[in-house]
């Protein structure tokens, strides 16, 4: 056989199995994946289904979205200038919101009294801060930051450009604090916690992708803190980050200082939907006598121990936007 017939039967047979390569991949399929399996259909949800936000299937429901996995999103990026620091060294921390055009942002909503909330948690989630950074005018965000161990660290970013149309965003990075590092372990689920002689004591449940209510009452020597005072707008702050990947939860103070009917104490109520089943780490902030204070616990979303634990109080779809 010359070399053109050759080269004609050879071309034939390629055509023959891409041919039949192509007829079997459109019979199976292979770019759809397998059709996701329902959620069976749980019995402790509110009147009107207790969903937070759309997108559930019949007899199911989806996770609410992580925030803080992501250096960028939307259009917006994370550029955190201060990779590393030292443990117990006070360090300058600076960083920059990015717009798709590489520039600084330089205009923000003010949420709870601030234009940006920068949170700083170890990856142990053994040390929590939660800074207010000072922005320059050219859009460079700073503020002194002195963490007690070394480890690896997650920055996040919580804030709402100023453009038409953005919405709130929670952005992370990591952060490497150098110096002699010893793991820690999680501390072990409980609903109460004690700081600088104030008991905070948790009344309710995180539940996977549903918005449920959590209440978190303070005391001092066992009475009841009925003067609190407001710190950035609110009684209190809560942020809750998920154990391993640190995800951040978005969470929503159920009223605020002086709308005639949210008190100062003792209970503070807020809004949270946990992503998925796990445990997470809750950080309060609440102010008395001039001075804040933050109180930690860890709970479990999911299960039945969390179903057990307080059962909580469900919300329905869209009752708080952030």
């Amino acid at each position: 056989m010359n070399t053109a017939l050759k080269i004609t039967a050879f071309t034939a047979a390629l055509a023959a199995s891409f041919g039949a390569a192509y007829g079997v991949g459109n019979a199976v399929d292979p770019l759809a994946g397998p059709a996701p399996a329902a959620h069976a259909e749980r019995g402790d949800h509110g009147e009107d289904g207790g969903h937070d936000g759309g997108g559930h299937g019949e007899g199911g429901h989806t996770a609410a979205p992580a925030g803080g996995l992501n250096v960028s999103e939307g259009g917006y990026t994370l550029d955190l200038a201060t990779p590393r620091v030292t443990a117990g060294k006070r360090t300058e921390l600076r960083f920059a919101i990015r717009g798709d055009d590489g520039r600084p942002v330089t205009a923000y909503r003010t949420e709870h009294g601030r234009q940006l909330h920068l949170i700083l948690a170890s990856r142990d989630l053994d040390t929590y801060r939660h800074l207010h950074p000072v922005r320059a005018a050219d859009g460079t965000w700073s503020t002194p930051v002195e963490l007690p161990g070394a480890g690896d660290y997650r920055v996040f970013a919580d804030f709402t450009p100023a453009a038409e149309g953005a919405e709130n965003l929670t952005l992370g990075a990591d952060l490497a604090v150098s110096g002699a590092y010893e793991p820690g372990g999680l501390p072990e689920p409980s609903s109460r916690a004690t700081v600088d002689g104030y008991t905070v004591t948790l009344d309710g449940a995180l539940r996977p992708g549903e918005a449920s209510g959590l209440d978190l009452t303070v005391t001092r020597d066992g009475r009841p803190v009925t003067d609190l005072e407001p710190h950035l707008g609110a009684y209190g702050h809560l942020v809750a980050l998920r154990s391993g990947d640190l995800a951040y939860l978005h969470t929503h103070p159920d009223g605020e200082p002086g709308d005639g009917a949210t008190r100062p104490g003792p209970t503070v109520s807020f809004t949270a939907t946990a992503p998925s089943a796990g445990a997470y780490r809750l950080f309060l902030d609440f102010k008395h006598e001039g001075k804040v204070r933050t109180a930690a616990l860890t709970v479990t979303a999911g299960g039945e121990e969390g179903r057990e634990h307080g059962g909580g109080r469900s919300r329905g779809s869209g009752e708080h936007g952030h």
